[in-house]
Protein backbone atom coordinates (compact mmCIF):
# COMPACT_ATOMS: atom_id res chain seq x y z
CA UNK A 1 0.00 0.00 0.00
CA UNK A 2 1.49 3.55 -1.08
CA UNK A 3 0.22 6.88 1.07
CA UNK A 4 0.30 9.85 -0.95
CA UNK A 5 -0.34 13.74 0.53
CA UNK A 6 -0.22 17.01 -1.23
CA UNK A 7 -1.19 20.31 0.16
CA UNK A 8 -1.71 23.49 -1.64
CA UNK A 9 -3.06 26.95 -0.32
CA UNK A 10 -5.96 28.64 -2.83
CA UNK A 11 -7.09 32.48 -3.21
CA UNK A 12 -10.62 31.79 -2.41
CA UNK A 13 -12.39 30.91 0.98
CA UNK A 14 -13.02 27.62 2.41
CA UNK A 15 -16.70 27.36 1.24
CA UNK A 16 -16.02 28.76 -2.27
CA UNK A 17 -13.21 25.90 -2.51
CA UNK A 18 -15.47 23.15 -0.84
CA UNK A 19 -18.70 23.45 -2.56
CA UNK A 20 -16.56 23.50 -5.97
CA UNK A 21 -15.30 20.56 -5.09
CA UNK A 22 -18.57 19.09 -4.78
CA UNK A 23 -19.43 19.55 -8.17
CA UNK A 24 -17.76 16.32 -9.99
CA UNK A 25 -19.18 17.12 -13.17
CA UNK A 26 -17.09 19.89 -13.09
CA UNK A 27 -13.74 17.99 -12.97
CA UNK A 28 -13.17 17.48 -16.99
CA UNK A 29 -13.05 21.22 -16.94
CA UNK A 30 -10.06 21.43 -14.29
CA UNK A 31 -8.79 17.87 -14.41
CA UNK A 32 -6.04 16.75 -17.08
CA UNK A 33 -6.79 12.83 -16.34
CA UNK A 34 -10.05 13.05 -15.32
CA UNK A 35 -12.39 12.80 -18.80
CA UNK A 36 -16.17 11.83 -16.96
CA UNK A 37 -17.61 12.00 -13.86
CA UNK A 38 -21.09 10.83 -13.52
CA UNK A 39 -23.06 11.00 -10.34
CA UNK A 40 -24.73 7.72 -9.97
CA UNK A 41 -26.37 8.42 -6.55
CA UNK A 42 -25.24 11.40 -3.41
CA UNK A 43 -22.66 9.39 -2.47
CA UNK A 44 -21.57 7.20 -5.29
CA UNK A 45 -19.60 8.06 -8.29
CA UNK A 46 -18.54 7.12 -11.86
CA UNK A 47 -15.26 8.19 -13.20
CA UNK A 48 -13.81 7.71 -16.32
CA UNK A 49 -9.88 8.51 -16.40
CA UNK A 50 -7.25 8.46 -19.25
CA UNK A 51 -3.63 9.13 -18.54
CA UNK A 52 -1.46 9.44 -21.36
CA UNK A 53 -2.06 5.31 -22.46
CA UNK A 54 -3.60 4.70 -19.42
CA UNK A 55 -7.39 4.64 -19.65
CA UNK A 56 -10.27 2.78 -17.17
CA UNK A 57 -13.67 3.83 -14.90
CA UNK A 58 -14.24 3.15 -11.78
CA UNK A 59 -17.32 3.78 -9.17
CA UNK A 60 -16.40 5.57 -5.90
CA UNK A 61 -18.28 5.85 -2.59
CA UNK A 62 -18.58 9.53 -0.69
CA UNK A 63 -18.79 7.56 2.83
CA UNK A 64 -17.72 10.38 4.78
CA UNK A 65 -19.01 14.25 3.68
CA UNK A 66 -18.85 17.14 6.39
CA UNK A 67 -19.75 20.52 4.91
CA UNK A 68 -16.56 22.81 4.65
CA UNK A 69 -14.34 20.49 6.38
CA UNK A 70 -13.98 17.24 4.58
CA UNK A 71 -15.04 14.46 1.83
CA UNK A 72 -13.65 10.61 2.30
CA UNK A 73 -13.97 8.07 -0.72
CA UNK A 74 -12.82 4.57 -1.40
CA UNK A 75 -12.83 3.35 -4.58
CA UNK A 76 -15.59 0.18 -5.72
CA UNK A 77 -13.85 -2.20 -7.32
CA UNK A 78 -11.48 -1.74 -10.01
CA UNK A 79 -7.37 -1.74 -10.21
CA UNK A 80 -5.31 -0.33 -8.47
CA UNK A 81 -7.98 0.19 -5.13
CA UNK A 82 -8.05 3.59 -3.60
CA UNK A 83 -9.21 5.94 -1.19
CA UNK A 84 -8.69 9.43 0.22
CA UNK A 85 -10.10 12.06 1.91
CA UNK A 86 -10.02 15.75 0.88
CA UNK A 87 -9.78 18.02 3.97
CA UNK A 88 -10.57 22.12 3.31
CA UNK A 89 -8.92 24.17 6.78
CA UNK A 90 -9.15 27.92 6.49
CA UNK A 91 -6.67 30.18 6.36
CA UNK A 92 -5.57 34.08 6.57
CA UNK A 93 -7.07 36.43 4.46
CA UNK A 94 -9.89 34.55 3.01
CA UNK A 95 -7.62 31.67 1.60
CA UNK A 96 -8.00 27.86 2.35
CA UNK A 97 -5.30 25.20 2.46
CA UNK A 98 -6.58 22.12 0.43
CA UNK A 99 -5.28 18.55 1.54
CA UNK A 100 -5.67 15.90 -0.86
CA UNK A 101 -4.53 12.43 1.02
CA UNK A 102 -4.70 9.20 -0.72
CA UNK A 103 -3.61 5.34 -0.39
CA UNK A 104 -3.62 3.00 -3.09
CA UNK A 105 -3.21 -1.28 -3.13
CA UNK A 106 -1.56 -2.38 -6.13
CA UNK A 107 -1.34 -6.07 -5.56
CA UNK A 108 0.65 -8.56 -6.52
CA UNK A 109 3.51 -8.40 -8.44
CA UNK A 110 1.98 -5.28 -10.16
CA UNK A 111 2.66 -3.68 -7.12
CA UNK A 112 6.24 -5.04 -6.68
CA UNK A 113 7.20 -3.56 -10.38
CA UNK A 114 5.50 -0.44 -10.80
CA UNK A 115 6.10 2.74 -9.07
CA UNK A 116 2.69 3.83 -9.31
CA UNK A 117 2.22 5.79 -6.43
CA UNK A 118 5.24 8.27 -7.73
CA UNK A 119 3.12 8.57 -11.17
CA UNK A 120 -0.22 9.38 -9.14
CA UNK A 121 1.65 11.81 -6.64
CA UNK A 122 2.89 14.02 -9.78
CA UNK A 123 -0.85 13.55 -11.35
CA UNK A 124 -2.49 14.52 -7.62
CA UNK A 125 -0.25 17.39 -7.63
CA UNK A 126 -0.85 19.00 -10.93
CA UNK A 127 -4.20 18.23 -10.88
CA UNK A 128 -4.47 20.08 -7.40
CA UNK A 129 -2.57 22.74 -8.97
CA UNK A 130 -5.05 22.99 -11.88
CA UNK A 131 -7.79 23.09 -9.36
CA UNK A 132 -6.16 26.09 -7.72
CA UNK A 133 -6.27 28.18 -11.22
CA UNK A 134 -9.21 26.89 -12.18
CA UNK A 135 -11.73 28.33 -8.83
CA UNK A 136 -9.54 31.39 -8.80
CA UNK A 137 -9.82 32.29 -12.32
CA UNK A 138 -13.38 32.17 -11.65
CA UNK A 139 -13.31 33.48 -7.83
CA UNK A 140 -16.66 31.45 -7.52
CA UNK A 141 -17.63 28.15 -6.83
CA UNK A 142 -20.60 27.15 -10.10
CA UNK A 143 -21.85 24.89 -7.61
CA UNK A 144 -22.54 23.27 -4.80
CA UNK A 145 -23.65 20.30 -2.62
CA UNK A 146 -23.98 20.89 1.06
CA UNK A 147 -25.68 18.12 2.48
CA UNK A 148 -23.50 15.29 4.82
CA UNK A 149 -22.69 11.93 4.78
CA UNK A 150 -21.54 9.48 7.59
CA UNK A 151 -21.08 5.74 6.55
CA UNK A 152 -21.90 6.22 3.40
CA UNK A 153 -25.50 7.46 3.97
CA UNK A 154 -26.76 10.56 3.27
CA UNK A 155 -27.71 12.64 6.29
CA UNK A 156 -31.20 14.54 6.45
CA UNK A 157 -29.94 18.36 5.97
CA UNK A 158 -29.33 20.23 9.83
CA UNK A 159 -28.29 23.24 10.28
CA UNK A 160 -24.33 23.02 10.01
CA UNK A 161 -22.66 22.40 13.23
CA UNK A 162 -19.32 24.64 14.27
CA UNK A 163 -16.07 23.02 11.92
CA UNK A 164 -14.75 20.52 13.37
CA UNK A 165 -11.04 19.51 12.89
CA UNK A 166 -11.33 15.40 13.17
CA UNK A 167 -10.51 14.28 10.01
CA UNK A 168 -12.62 12.29 7.78
CA UNK A 169 -9.98 8.82 7.54
CA UNK A 170 -6.64 8.48 9.02
CA UNK A 171 -4.48 7.95 6.68
CA UNK A 172 -1.57 5.32 7.63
Amino acid sequence: MSAIEETLEVGVPVSTAYNQWTQFKSFPRFMSAVTKVEQVRPAVTRWSIGYGPVRGEFAAEIWEQRPDSCLAWRSLGGRPAHGGEVSFDSAPSDRTVVTVRMTITTPGLAGLLTDVSGVVHRVVRRELGNFKEFIEGLGQEVGAWRGSIHNGHVQPVEPEPPRSHVPCWPVG
